[in-house]
């Protein structure tokens, strides 16, 4: 009897094991699924190159939250820039993250409070806000919910190296914020490589928010022109290929009449418009490591020089 007893505990106890197995599993299905990079920094607690987040120069208002379980951690008010190679904050959203020793001992490592990802580590006492607290997290740990603005419109420019592009966008008057990437092509998902290798057909593209209480998209056009070789058929500068080309995608009649009006203009001027116009097409984002890449790199592009014409 007492063995009998005994079976019957050992299976109830197995019983009660695979249930709280599966409901680990069914709430771990809930979250949203990482790529090996991601579980690499976040669930193994590594830690993204400096420099080559995507969240470290981000000046949009907004909220940032656990790339895995979608939790608010940081308002974008309390972002600043402490040039460690990661995004910076004061402050985090009440109870959203967790302070933790670090298993190194020293440090104090920061974790979602809902799902436990790992962020990145917290220090105190070092000046740079009133706060004398920085939280230096991974970009590959967040993901950014923009504020909603209408003034906001975006626009699409390819001319030759998007890093080069980028940069005269991004320095621009009213431009809220700037991403590259690629469009144009035939590959969904394309990657940097498969891109180089000049057979998806996409063009090396920069995407820019701009106010549109600050700024007009005629005078985007104008910067895209004065930034880059329009006339160059076959690339842009020293980077030769169909990748470099020059080209606006508009997305509208209107912008597409804009950019029709600037060729006129140049035209009329002597110059011989290499320039294509396409219409809008999906802008695949780049790798994060391409994002704002001169900011990152402190230098100036070698195949862009800004020459005044309007």
């Amino acid at each position: 009897m007492k063995r009998l007893i005994y079976l019957l505990c050992i299976a109830l106890m197995g019983i009660s094991c695979v249930r709280s197995q599966n409901k680990i599993n069914n709430e771990n299905m809930n979250y949203n699924k990482l790529t090996a990079e991601e579980e690499r920094v976040i669930l193994h607690k590594g830690t993204e190159a400096p420099y080559t987040g995507e969240y470290i120069n981000n000046k949009r208002k907004g909220v940032y939250v656990c790339k895995r379980c979608n939790t608010p951690l940081y308002n974008s008010s309390d972002k600043f820039d402490s040039h460690c190679g990661w995004p910076s904050f004061d402050d985090e959203i009440k109870g959203a993250v967790k302070r933790v020793p670090d298993a190194d001992g020293m440090r104090t490592e920061i974790i979602c409070n809902n799902c436990g990802a790992h962020l990145g580590h917290v220090f105190l006492n070092e000046g740079f806000t009133a706060k004398e607290t920085r939280h230096c997290v991974n970009s590959i740990s967040l993901k950014f919910i923009p504020e909603e603005n209408k003034m906001i419109k975006k626009a699409y420019f390819a001319s030759g190296c998007f890093w080069g592009t980028e940069y005269y966008f991004m320095k621009a008057k009213g431009v809220a914020h700037t991403s590259v990437g690629f469009m144009g092509g035939h590959v969904d998902h394309p990657s940097y490589e498969q891109v180089c290798r000049k057979n998806t057909g996409h063009l090396e593209t920069t995407e820019v928010e701009y106010d549109t209480s600050k700024t007009t998209y005629e005078d985007l056009v104008k910067l895209f022109f004065e930034t880059h070789d329009f006339t160059q058929t076959n690339g842009q500068g020293p980077d030769i290929g169909p990748q470099y080309l020059s080209c606006i995608f508009y997305t509208n009649e209107n912008e597409k009449e804009i950019a029709e009006k600037y060729i006129e203009i140049l035209e009329g001027k002597g110059y011989k418009v290499a320039t294509m116009l396409k219409p809008l097409s999906t802008f695949w984002k780049a790798e994060d490591y391409h994002q704002q890449y001169y900011e990152h790199k402190g230098t100036k592009p070698y195949c862009h020089v800004y020459k005044k014409i309007f």
